[in-house]
């Protein structure tokens, strides 16, 4: 149970059409994130799978079956929103059980469905508090539990984790990557963080603009971006693009290559630069070159600790095998 299929669907706002006719199909049991800039059409594509908006062209089809026009309630569907949208007056174990007792669920079966839900999610200690007692990444999970209870086909998370602070985000992220390996259910996660993208999803679908730009695994899009728009998307520090004319390589309009696959010298090297800002991060360091020739500043990344200043000359080169290169279209040259 869990797989989703969007056969040419699509969606406008009156004239503006705001998700060109797309396909896609998530499998059963996948974790799939959505990921891109904002205004790209990743929440709205999310609400047309949940039935919270209407297609204007196309089919969603759920375990094979046409839900397009199905209700949002008989989808068999749970989503857990950026909100917690939690009722303040009821308990924990009241606002996980919410959704059952409205659908006439009798009690001893929403005892058990809250209780297990609980132990998941380890609130079984905070069952009857309210709330307002708990912190920010107690009540999403309470927010979770609560879609837990409804045994959906799938999950679908819509920026979960936006209203919480930078500890939280990394601990809830562990947290519902661990709770999909326990319930090994569909979920399709919304988020514009790549971070989250690159460490949550089986598999990432990059959009633009309502486009698809690329489906794949982490590592395929880190390794492989189909176009600029995903080589510059995907990876932090983002990757380096630099014009092929500026880089000395006339075989591309554009080359890419990532801070670590580029090599810092004191003697020799393909580019010659001045060292800029630095940022020392521990394990890494990242540094900003101005390199002679090149408009942009290129970003080095290596282990530990350099002996490297502002204003420092070096010289660069980039691991010939790790160079990307792209078209004038911006698309990727075998």
């Amino acid at each position: 149970m869990g797989r989703i299929t969007l056969d040419k669907v699509s969606k406008s706002f009156g004239e503006v059409e705001v998700i060109p006719p797309l396909d896609l199909t998530i499998e059963e049991g996948e974790f799939v994130v959505f990921v891109g800039p904002s205004g790209c059409g990743k929440s709205t594509l999310l609400r047309l799978i949940a039935g919270l908006e209407d297609v204007s062209g196309g089919q969603i089809r759920i375990d094979g079956k046409d839900a397009t026009l199905t209700p949002p309630a008989r989808r068999g569907l749970a989503m857990v929103f950026q909100s917690y949208a939690l009722y303040p007056h009821m308990s924990v174990r009241k606002n996980i059980a919410f959704p059952l007792r409205m659908a006439g669920q009798d009690k001893a079966e929403q005892n058990r469905r809250v209780e297990q839900a609980a132990a998941v999610l380890n609130l079984t200690d905070y069952l009857d508090r309210r709330p307002g007692q708990l912190s920010g990444g107690q009540r999403q999970r309470v927010a979770i539990g609560r879609a837990i209870v409804r045994e959906p086909a799938a999950f679908l998370f819509d920026e979960p984790l936006s209203n919480l602070d930078a500890a939280l985000r990394v601990g809830m992220r562990l947290e519902i990557s661990e709770l999909h390996k326990r319930l090994d259910t569909t979920m399709i996660y919304v988020t514009h963080d790549q971070i989250e993208a690159m460490t949550m999803a089986d598999k990432i679908v990059v959009l633009h603009a309502g486009v698809i730009e690329q489906v794949g695994s982490p590592l395929d899009l880190y390794r492989a971006p189909r176009n600029l728009f995903v080589a510059g998307f995907i990876g932090s520090p983002k990757m380096n693009l630099i014009p092929g004319a500026q880089a000395g390589r006339p075989d591309a309009a554009t080359i890419g290559v990532r801070p670590e696959h580029i090599a810092v010298s004191t003697e020799s090297g393909q580019w010659a630069g001045t060292v800029g800002v630095s940022e020392h991060l521990g394990s890494d360091t990242f540094f900003h070159v101005t390199c002679d020739g090149i408009a942009e500043p290129v970003t080095v990344r290596v282990g530990g600790e350099v002996d490297l200043h502002y204003g420092d000359r070096v010289f660069l080169s980039p691991d010939p095998k790790q160079i990307h290169r792209f078209d004038q279209a911006g698309d990727r040259i075998a």
